[in-house]
């Protein structure tokens, strides 16, 4: 009786057995940043499932493994560097071959700390055999097809060192080495295994200030200065139609991770809302302080890849187009965070991460929000718009901040024809380029279907501006307070020589001036279009006080600056005249602003050279006008006004500095005093 229930557990152990290892609850935090750059709440996206070390494998342990490398038929391939060998495991990881010698013509040969390999299609593997100085190609038997050692060219100089660290072979058999203190680019050799050169070089950057010290050292400084030399690479990988993803040591590169074509030029697109570069926001304290440092690429399907950050331990998955699809990832002591990750490849759907300080791989599988943005992105990518925007909306459904899953949205209601509502869904994912083409067919759709309205309306205008005008001018008579400031911003020089000398000119309407160029701000801030003001109509609060402030200090600031100096350089302005005379030249900028709000909601970005040339004439004529004013209140020269208009700012950089020089005293005398007080106050309490 009893063996037979052990025959009916047998079913249910092997039912066990074949469920999956769940997943380690996740280490870290999900976050995502947003168009603001900051960083949001997310759920995990990737969530490491297993952990695998040489000690359960019967090669023995790692150590230091510096590149992995997975086949399409999903054999992982490590470079155990510190054993002077190649690792091949099988899909469900278990040791397959160990590759440790070749003969080559009969004599045994071993690796010296190899730092990098590839698999051609053709099964070919090449390996960076960097302590040796070469690349060694192997076939799928292991046998030695060839060794491609230095490359041998006029252009390299005596000094040159060849160590090979990374290595990718395209298609052609064209094949790209990286190597260690090369900042020439990426070594090309052809199928032959000959030098061809160099392709995708850093460019060198240096800040304007370098630029000019550089200018005015002599010949024996600049040899002492720091030499400013091109970033070198620091690993690649290759795609499916053989674009070269390459990666950059440098810390603080503006380009950490390029895509190269056969001429090596960086096509890599940048369209998202900040550029494929790791974190964006980063802090200067801590253990974990600084930009991020991406060392590894992997190069996904449909475009999509991730960047490895071994600053953090962070891996960021980006689609074709640049946009900062999840992040997952820590450096630290608990299963499934890394100490030093050196390099990642993708396991199919998994991704697998190559740890050098812990000396295992680190397999991490998509949770459900993961996989639904990679199917959502993949959809969208192949046009298969209704289950990309199911799959969107399901992820909306995990992470509504997710602005991304607006954008697939969008774009899938975009191809459909229904611009409306992929405007509103470009808005949420905050995205003007997208928001700008659906509009444009939104407004060319409305402009047919409401043509005769829109003439009407346009007639009716024409007529109502028509009438007004004819009125004023039988009215006209001398002109009131309003009246003046019309007059003065078309007539400056006899508008302003009113103002002063015949006294038509108002303090308290200056002020009033002052407060209607405060609301047309705030009008403008809220009101103006999405496209030219992505933060228009947000949640964020806008504060009449506020504007009025940020535009009645600057405007005081600059009256008292120009009143104290032309009083010193026989000014005949008045500091009532200044304030009058500014303010009524503020006219413009203020009439224009409502054109402007009306104009930015009915142009697309393409048009956006217009709503420009119309802001920029505004303020043309604003210093136009104030030039003229001070010219005429102050009986300067033109040269004397132009002068003492750039001496004014000068002297309000120099208040400005002395008022934060009092409040920086005065905090420290009341912190003085405070301190004095607490100790009276503790010395009479302790008697």
């Amino acid at each position: 009786m009893r063996r037979y229930r052990y025959i009916l557990l047998f079913p249910l152990l092997a039912i066990m057995l074949s469920i999956p290892a769940p997943a380690f609850a996740a280490p870290y935090d999900g976050y995502n940043y947003s168009w603001w750059g900051d960083p949001e709440p997310a759920p995990a996206p990737y969530l490491p499932t297993r952990q695998i070390s040489g000690n359960e494998l019967s090669s023995g342990p790692f150590n230091a493994p510096e590149d992995i490398y997975i086949t399409p038929d999903q054999e992982i391939y490590i470079a155990d560097t510190g054993n002077n060998r190649i690792v091949i495991l099988t899909p469900d990881m278990n040791v397959k071959q160990v590759i440790d010698h070749f003969n080559n013509a009969g004599a045994k040969e071993t690796f010296s700390g190899p730092q990098g390999l590839f698999v051609h299609p053709n099964g070919h593997l090449f390996v960076a055999d960097t302590g040796h100085k070469r690349v060694v190609e192997l076939s799928k038997e292991g046998d030695l097809v060839r060794i491609i050692g230095a490359p041998e060219s006029d252009v390299l100089g005596n000094e040159f060192v060849y160590e090979p660290s990374k290595l990718v072979v395209d298609t052609a058999g064209r094949l790209y080495v990286v190597g260690k203190g090369v900042f020439n680019g990426i070594m090309q050799f052809d199928s032959g295994g000959k030098f061809t050169g160099f392709i995708g070089v850093n460019k060198v950057q240096y800040s304007p200030a370098e630029l000019f010290w550089k200018r005015i050292m002599t010949k024996e400084q600049r040899s002492k200065m720091v030499l400013f030399i091109p970033v070198e690479f620091g690993n690649v990988d290759i795609d499916d139609e053989g674009f070269i993803y390459a990666t950059t040591r440098e810390a603080f590169s503006d380009a950490p991770v390029k895509r190269l074509n056969p001429s090596g030029n960086d096509v890599l697109k940048r369209t998202g809302y900040h550029p494929p570069k790791g974190d964006i926001r980063i802090h200067d304290e801590g253990t974990r302080s600084g930009s991020s440092s991406i060392v590894s690429v992997a190069v996904d399907r449909n475009g999509i890849y991730s960047i490895l950050d071994n600053t953090r331990g962070r891996i960021f998955t980006y689609d074709r187009e640049g946009k900062l699809m999840y992040i997952y990832g820590l450096l630290g002591e608990q299963v499934g965070t890394f100490r030093a990750p050196v390099d990642i490849d993708m396991l199919g759907d998994q991704m697998v991460v190559l740890d050098k300080g812990l000396n295992h791989l680190v397999v991490f599988e998509p949770t459900r929000y993961g996989q639904v943005i990679r199917d959502a992105v993949i959809y969208n990518d192949t046009g298969e718009e209704e289950r990309a925007v199911k799959k969107w909306r399901d992820a909306l459904n995990l992470n509504s901040n997710l602005e991304l899953a607006y954008l697939g949205i969008g774009k899938a209601e975009l191809r459909q024809g229904n611009n409306a509502e992929a405007m509103a869904n470009f808005e949420l994912g905050m995205h003007r380029e997208y928001y700008s083409r659906a509009f444009e067919r939104y407004r060319k759709d409305f402009m047919w279907e409401n043509f005769g309205l829109i003439v009407t309306a346009i007639i009716g205008a024409v007529l109502a501006i028509t009438a007004v005008r004819f009125f004023i001018k039988r009215r006209q008579g001398e002109p009131g307070v309003v009246g003046m400031a019309w007059y003065t911003i078309f007539h400056p020089f006899n508008g302003f020589w009113e103002l002063k000398f015949e006294k038509k000119g108002r303090t308290w309407f200056a002020l009033v001036l002052l407060l209607l160029l405060s609301l047309a701000y705030v009008l403008k801030r809220q009101f103006t279009g999405f496209i030219f003001n992505p933060v228009a109509g947000s949640a964020v609060s806008v504060n009449l006080l506020e504007e009025i402030k940020f535009i009645v200090i600057p405007f005081l600031l600059y009256c008292i600056a120009n009143w104290s100096l032309t009083t010193l350089m026989d000014g005949e302005g008045k500091f009532k005249e200044i304030v009058i005379v500014s303010a009524y030249a503020l006219v413009p900028l203020i009439l224009l602003q409502i054109p402007l709000i009306l104009l930015s909601n009915i142009m697309t970005m393409q048009e956006g050279a217009f709503y420009s040339l119309i802001e920029t004439i505004g303020f043309l004529w604003f210093f136009a006008l104030l030039f003229v004013g001070m010219l005429t209140v102050h009986q300067y020269s033109v040269s004397k006004t132009i002068a003492t208009m750039f001496l004014t700012v000068i002297v309000i950089g120099i208040i400005i500095f002395l008022g934060l020089l009092f409040f920086s005293l005065a905090q420290q005398m009341l912190s003085f005093f405070t301190t004095i007080y607490k100790e009276i106050m503790f010395r009479v309490g302790e008697g």
